[in-house]
């Protein structure tokens, strides 16, 4: 579907193509049902675009919209004044509440927008603790998000303290335009009618989901040109590959990233071996990771570096047992959109997808044949990882090759210098 004329594009007002990315979220993302919840998310400089998704989401027939609030400022006061102990503590009342309210069938919203580096400069060993107690707290509500029990989906609002991030050089105006505009084009709602052409663009992820479906690899083989990364990651037994969307539990569709480009699949937690490089910094929490640099032995992570935020990788991969073994692997082609913006977003949601990626921690149930029936033990044993955390961070790139490989370890070319063969 081609897109809409940039002048006519930029002839709309900015609260239209607010509008269209709301529009775009609740019909898309969300795939909202009549009578349901809906449970937001959002930092407070994304007040105009809750205002739009909350009217989109009741002409869609929501029951009720309830939106928590997050904010920079509040949050960087607890690291610089609140007791030492408060690091250990996370609201599992109100947790649990999020929990309740999705097994009483609310779907889940969240905008992403926070400043990415706001906590860089904060102790790591009270930034890795908070985050383990959230992530403990939090955990039976990811559950059913990670069996993909629910409608969910994540997009992004422009805030100041982003843009400045991504857009240094530029005033603080100028940069917020640009960031929001590069949303909108990733988000795919500049062509004449966004809802169809994200249908198109789910269609299109299906098929080649379908191709990596039927050819049942073993394995998938990450080698880079320049040397910097050689990994083989194996694929766990009965995986399935997934991109473009998915019927969740619940029955109803749902588009669980704007954007997506990817197609991705569940490794196997014990059969990953080599060395990777990421190709852009990861934005985590807060905090900024440089560099990245991994070696996998039998699945699990034996060193790691960093040229940049290296303690908060190591607290990282330090969560727990499952923290240095892989819970997904997802293959996206350089020529994305996204990619080709040459933008860094410093926010997984997007810079995931301009590159071929590994996530680190829990792996999706959903991607596993009938793995939303089987209880953690039977996933386990299919290869499928457990963890408190899942992490994603990007290793493709223009100099990356990727091959498919069979159980008797022939190789099937499947990216040559980033994109599809």
């Amino acid at each position: 579907m081609s897109s809409l004329p940039s002048d006519a594009f930029a002839a709309l007002s900015f609260d239209q193509k607010l509008d269209r990315l709301a529009e775009v979220a609740i019909r898309i993302g969300l795939g909202l049902r009549e009578g349901q919840e809906l449970v937001l998310t959002a930092p407070t400089d994304a007040l105009p675009l809750v205002r739009l998704v909350t009217a989109h989401a009741y002409k869609a027939g929501a029951k009720l919209v309830t939106t928590f609030f997050s904010d920079d400022a509040t949050t960087l006061a607890r690291y610089r004044h609140a007791p030492d102990d408060s690091f250990d503590y996370a609201p599992t009342w109100y947790f649990d509440a999020i929990a309740t309210a999705f097994k009483s069938g609310a779907a889940r919203m969240a905008i992403a927008g926070a400043n990415p580096a706001l906590l860089a400069k904060q102790d790591p060993n009270k930034v890795s603790r908070a985050n383990i107690a959230v992530s403990k707290a939090y955990k039976p509500a990811m559950e059913l998000i990670t069996r993909h029990e629910i409608n969910w989906t994540i997009v992004a609002a422009a805030t100041p303290a982003w843009a400045a991030l991504v857009f240094p050089n530029d005033p603080e105006e100028m940069a917020l335009g640009k960031l929001w505009d590069a949303i909108f084009f990733s988000s795919r709602i500049t062509s004449p009618d966004p809802v169809a052409e994200w249908k198109q663009h789910g269609e299109a992820l299906k098929k080649r989901v379908d191709f990596l479906n039927n050819k049942r690899f073993h394995a998938l083989r990450f080698h880079s040109q320049d040397g910097v990364t050689d990994l083989t990651v194996g694929l766990a037994d009965q995986h399935l590959w997934a991109g473009g969307g998915t019927t969740a539990g619940n029955g109803i569709y749902c588009q669980p990233n704007i954007p997506t480009e990817e197609c991705f699949t569940t490794p196997h937690k014990d059969r990953v071996n080599g060395h990777v490089t990421a190709s852009k910094p990861l934005s985590h929490q807060g905090t900024l990771i440089e560099n990245i640099r991994c070696t996998f032995k039998d699945g699990k992570i034996v060193e790691a570096t960093a040229t940049a935020g290296e303690a908060a990788l190591n607290k990282l991969i330090s969560t727990d047992e499952g923290a240095r073994k892989l819970g997904e692997v997802a293959l996206v082609p350089h020529n994305s959109p996204i990619a080709q913006s040459e933008i860094l977003f410093w926010s997984t949601l997007f810079d995931e997808n301009a590159a071929s990626h590994i996530a680190l921690g829990q792996a999706y149930s959903t991607c596993l044949i009938d793995g939303e029936k089987m209880s953690n033990e039977e996933l386990a044993a299919l290869g499928a990882n457990e963890s408190l955390i899942h992490v994603d961070w990007m290793i493709g790139g223009p100099t990356m090759n990727v091959d498919g490989l069979t159980a008797d370890g022939s190789a099937e070319p499947l990216m040559r210098s980033g994109d599809w063969v």
